[in-house]
């Protein structure tokens, strides 16, 4: 697990992801955690961090007309058969629509997804797509390419295995990642571990109501900043208090805009009314996500 906060909230972030492995005996399921080792030694400074410039390397646009940005993917389903691709435009909606298929030089499939926009204070969004690639076959790699029609922009994921009792999966952990040069370091550590197939991330994104106003902003660079793990892997959301956004001193009332416009969770699939409470399966990890600020105000 790493950060980045630039003041220390060890206890604050209270996103909790439950992690247990599943397994059946005659008609009763067992939950049974899991000791799988330690796979890295890596602890970020306990000192303050500094957030990087807007003008970073890690927070550049892509080139082309209306090029999409910010792409990230997530589960989109119970069992791992579909994933929720999500990106940004800046300029125009363009296209919604998703191309895919096995094959690089062949994408043969397409899904149409919609988009959405919102305000917050002096800031208005983009225009944030999403869109649903189902009945994916398990354990096979995927590329998948948004924009179309405009700037193309391809990337490429793979399914998780089938879900099972003894099916070997690797995760990995962040929380509190932020934007600061301490962030770019954890993420760097992580992307170099070649072994793990998707990231539960605790809670705590951008910090962008460490900002004046919310500084909405700061969320378009956070997103850019993740693009290169969160488009290739899904990350399983949840949120902490960084991301309840509510403030009525400058008439925003409505607790986590930003995030819920920008990061769809697959809640409906576990039967779950709200997208801060939901589970999902991966291999042969059952995760529960149970966010609790989600009753906040």
């Amino acid at each position: 697990m790493g950060g980045s906060s630039r003041r220390a909230h060890p206890t604050t972030h209270v996103g909790l992801l439950l992690v247990a492995v599943f397994a059946a005996a005659l008609a009763v399921t067992t939950m049974t955690c899991v000791d799988a080792g330690v796979t890295s030694a890596y602890r970020r400074q306990l000192l303050a961090s500094v957030d990087m410039p807007l003008d970073s390397d890690v927070f550049r646009v892509p080139p082309g007309r209306n090029a999409p940005q910010q792409v990230h993917i997530t589960q989109g389903d119970l069992e791992g058969s579909a994933v929720i691709v999500s990106w940004t435009t800046a300029d125009e909606p363009g296209s919604s629509k998703v191309l895919y298929g096995t094959s690089k030089d062949k994408l043969n499939k397409s899904a149409k997804g919609s988009y959405t926009r919102y305000q917050f204070y002096n800031y208005t969004s983009g225009y944030i797509h999403h869109c649903v690639l189902k009945d994916l076959m398990y354990d096979t790699t995927y590329y998948y390419t948004v924009g179309v029609g405009q700037t193309e922009r391809q990337f490429w994921f793979k399914s998780p295995p089938k879900v099972g009792p003894d099916v070997p999966y690797t995760f990995g952990l962040i929380g509190d990642l932020g934007q600061t040069y301490d962030s770019n370091i954890t993420l760097s550590h992580y992307d170099s571990n070649s072994n793990s197939g998707a990231l539960l991330f605790v809670g705590d994104l951008s910090y962008a109501d460490d900002y004046p106003f919310h500084d909405n902003v700061r969320w378009d660079t956070w997103s850019r900043f993740i693009e290169r793990s969160a488009a290739y892997q899904p990350w399983i959301w949840t949120v902490g208090n960084h991301e309840i956004d509510f403030a009525p001193e400058i008439g925003e009332t409505e607790p986590f805009k930003p995030f819920l416009h920008r990061f769809p969770t697959p809640y409906k699939a576990s039967n779950s009314t709200a997208p801060f409470w939901y589970s999902i399966k991966r291999a042969s990890a059952h995760i529960i996500v149970l966010a609790s600020y989600s009753a906040y105000g």
